[in-house]
């Protein structure tokens, strides 16, 4: 199998992973109107377990290191098949109320609070499991993007539109995603072997990981999904009626967001030898630089703030700049 040999390519591929992360929400701004986000989902879902699957049959099957995809499925251990799941099961219900936060209040907004939070959450958790980097230096890096995650929500409480203030039902549900989108990846780290070029046995490559990953997100979303449906945050309830109606080019986009949001993910996994889980995910969850970067200058989610709120914007996509080049040089 396909495997990250240095340091210096698993930051290049943490890099990809950020703007494939940054990026993927982009797929559901362009779906939207009268498509609404529970519908978009399906087909985001469907995307990610597409591509895992074809990663896995490709680069996961080739070369003569690691184990082949087939065949490491079969000798992983319950245990390891329910841990890569789980992280399925736990991304998806942060993710799907991360698509909520960002119909109702932006790329510019959920991204920076939900994932800032999450990367936070997430580089403790990971590096408590696997202490890769100086932890000084790591956590400084750390301090800066919290910094920057507060200076977000002040700018987003401060934005009016002229009449209103704008509502504080997207900020909280970037919070509650955020809380829990910190938590996955170190599930789907923990099932998998720590030396991809001669695998532990029972542990599963980083390939099969992945795969086991989209099921639980696949299974778990005709829970989260459906009753996100009958039970909509926002607007009336949505059948399933009207995604069987949908337009080919709806279905497409949403394959596609799924598409770029993998690939990130599976870049992030196969950097985490090299890196350590810790960095590989703090580096990827820099993709709120990038959605922040989208929401306020391509999609205008802040065109009618103050120049005083820009101004914090600008400081908050500092703080998050200096974050992750210090994270990066704490290994």
């Amino acid at each position: 199998m396909f495997i990250i040999e240095n340091y210096s390519t698993a930051v290049l591929f943490c890099f990809i992973t950020m703007i494939c992360w940054g990026s993927w929400a982009n797929t559901q701004k362009l779906a939207a109107g009268n498509w609404r986000f529970e519908l978009f989902y399906w087909d985001y879902v469907t995307g990610i377990v597409l591509f895992t699957f074809l990663f896995a049959v490709t680069l996961g099957s080739m070369g003569e290191y690691g184990r082949p995809f087939f065949q490491d499925l079969t000798q992983g251990s319950w245990e390891n098949i329910q841990s890569a799941f789980m992280g399925g099961v736990i991304f998806n219900a942060a993710n799907i109320l991360l698509s909520a936060a960002i119909a109702i209040a932006g790329m510019s907004v959920a991204f920076p609070v939900g994932i800032g939070l999450a990367l936070v959450i997430g580089v403790i958790v990971n590096y408590l499991d696997a202490p890769v980097g100086n932890p000084i230096i790591l956590f400084s890096g750390v301090a800066c993007i919290a910094a920057a995650i507060l200076l977000n929500a002040y700018a987003y409480q401060k934005q009016s539109n002229g009449t209103s203030k704008p509502s504080s039902t997207g900020l909280l549900l970037s919070i509650i995603s955020g809380g829990m989108m910190g938590l996955f990846y170190k599930y789907v780290a923990n099932s998998m072997t720590t030396d991809f070029t001669t695998p532990e046995v029972l542990k599963l490559t980083p390939y099969s990981a992945l795969f086991i990953f989209s099921i639980g997100i696949f299974a778990s979303n005709f829970i989260f999904n459906s009753l996100l449906m009958r039970f909509p945050i926002t607007g009336e309830r949505v059948s399933i009626s009207s995604y069987l109606l949908g337009k080919f080019r709806n279905h497409l986009v949403g394959i596609f967001g799924g598409i770029v949001w993998s690939l990130g993910m599976s870049f992030s996994i196969l950097a985490s030898e090299k890196a350590g889980p810790a960095i590989s995910y703090g580096l990827g969850q820099g993709a709120t630089v990038i959605a922040a970067i989208w929401g306020i200058y391509v999609w205008k989610e802040f065109s009618n703030a103050s120049s005083k709120t820009h101004r914090i914007l600008q400081a908050m996509l500092l703080l998050y700049v200096i974050g992750l080049v210090v994270i990066i040089f704490s290994r």
